[in-house]
């Protein structure tokens, strides 16, 4: 193999480690836990229109990140009510949220379609 070949097939090797580590760090925010607290994501998981376990309650503190996954057998558009964010879930599909805690209060997560409230999330002063 020639010099140039080399570098080539070096650089092709470091952009590939640079992209699997970012994957892989990305991938360890999305351990379940039950609370933001204990540093992982939240997995809220929906089987035929309803969260399994019931609502769902999340706390955060204001200023840090309000962080959940929904996982759904169902397609439906997830809405986090208050900060007006909502995402479309596939059948079998799981979205994540990461918005910022800038709102203090109670708010609904819901299946719109369904009109169904799947959490709770109180953000804390």
């Amino acid at each position: 193999m020639s010099g140039t070949a080399l570098r080539l097939l070096a650089g092709i090797v470091v952009v590939g480690l640079a992209v699997l580590l970012y994957v892989v760090l990305e991938g360890t925010n999305d351990e379940e836990t039950i609370s933001s607290a204990a540093g992982g994501v939240p997995t809220i998981v929906v089987a035929h229109g309803e969260p399994q376990g019931g609502v769902r309650e999340l706390t955060y503190r204001e200023g840090e990140p309000i962080r959940f996954k929904v996982s759904s057998d169902t397609a439906d558009e997830v809405h986090l009510h208050g900060y007006d964010v909502g995402k479309d879930v596939d059948a079998g599909g799981t979205v994540a949220f990461r918005v910022p805690a800038t709102i203090p209060g109670i708010f609904e997560v819901e299946l719109e379609g369904a009109r169904e409230q799947i959490a709770e999330v109180t953000v804390e002063p």
